[in-house]
């Protein structure tokens, strides 16, 4: 160790690995227990350490801590409402080591809801306030859309009221099942509500229902996109450029999307400036050569469907529709990798079981 680095402490190893990360956690593990166990400083002595370490290995995740028991910290990861940032948060719990006095896991886990009470921005949310119903749309059989009623309920504080319901019913159901069984969901108050109310404490067992109904409904359901037949379609964008798309019009047509209920759209801007918004002959190679690697990632048989892509001004996007979230969001991390310095390559990932994105390309 040279004389700078006795003076000034020696700077941890970048963490490139899940690995990294659990080899540095390891060193620090009883520091870490006797702080969280003695309520020491914790903020300093423990969440500054931890924070930075877990950007290094994927940025979003974020973390709760507390006594599990006399003898056991738990350490709870968690996305904090983000999607995309699941399967890191996941595979990083997966790789941990077994550690004396210590439960990690991923995602807030279920609580009875006895015991769950929130504190959110001066209002309180237990299962007493909380009711719901369902919106049952014709046509969209499959769709779970909650109107949760709060008897405290305040019109101009609706995003924080919203807020709270969202960090109650991740207590509640469990933060997994908050994130992806609920499709759409309103919190209104109790005034001019002619619909019967159930109390909260049903929830869970109407949303397991719902998703054994779809499960056996679309168990096994696959498409084979190799016969299928593509459309060239071209427009023109509002500030005049053009648009081509190129669309898998029999997918469009399917009869079983919500089988596919994950919109996954991958964007990746480039400069077009020299040739009209459009690709140059090389951008135009590279980007087929993107998309062609995603396919082979994401094969339709595996539930992962291409229903095609659009290049407009400055900027392609690649559409998927999938059956799980996990193994699209991973492979788009690894191309922003990838290509980065190449391409700001950015995606999006969410529930739209009826394909309402592509609705535009459908024929008319």
């Amino acid at each position: 160790m040279s004389f700078l680095d006795k003076i000034l402490g020696k700077n941890d190893a970048p963490i490139q690995s899940n690995n990294d990360f659990w080899n540095w956690f390891l060193k620090k593990e009883k520091e870490f227990f006797k702080i969280v166990k003695n309520r020491g400083n914790i903020h300093q002595g423990f969440f500054e350490k931890l924070a930075p370490k877990l950007d290094e290995v994927h940025y979003g995740i974020y973390f709760l801590t507390g006594m599990f028991d006399d003898n056991t910290v738990e350490l709870i990861l968690t996305p904090d409402g983000a999607i995309r940032n699941i399967y890191a948060i996941e595979e990083l719990v997966n790789a941990a080591p077994k550690m004396v006095g210590w439960k990690i896991t991923a995602l807030k886990p279920a609580s009875d809801i006895k015991g769950v009470g929130i504190e959110y921005e001066n209002f309180k949310f237990d299962k007493e306030n909380l009711k719901f119903y369902p919106n049952i749309h014709e046509g969209y059989p499959d769709e779970i859309d909650l109107t949760i009623v709060y008897d405290g309920f305040v019109e101009e504080e609706k995003g924080k009221v919203t807020n709270g319901v969202y960090i109650f019913l991740d207590n509640y159901l469990g933060e997994l099942n908050s994130l992806t069984l609920i499709d759409n969901m309103n919190v209104v108050g109790s005034n001019e509500i002619s619909e019967e109310l159930i109390p909260i404490e049903k929830l869970k067992d109407y949303l397991i229902w719902r998703e054994k109904e779809f499960v056996e409904k679309y168990e096994g359901t696959r498409h084979n996109t190799e016969n299928d037949n593509y459309s060239s379609l071209e427009g023109t964008a509002k500030d005049g450029g053009a648009i081509i798309a190129i669309i898998n019009s029999d997918i469009l047509q399917w009869d079983k999307k919500a089988s596919h209920p994950w919109v996954f759209i991958i964007t990746i801007p480039f400069d077009g400036s020299n040739n009209s918004g459009m690709p140059d002959k090389e951008t135009y190679q590279l980007l087929n050569e993107i998309e062609d690697d995603v396919v082979l990632e994401l094969k339709d048989l595996d539930g992962y469907l291409n229903i095609g892509r659009e290049t407009r001004t400055n900027k392609r996007e690649i559409f998927f529709a999938c059956k799980d979230f996990r193994k699209p969001t991973k492979i788009a991390d690894e191309l922003i990798k990838k290509f980065n310095g190449t391409f700001e390559i950015s995606y999006e990932i969410y529930k739209d079981k009826y394909w309402r994105t592509f609705r535009g390309y459908e024929p008319r």
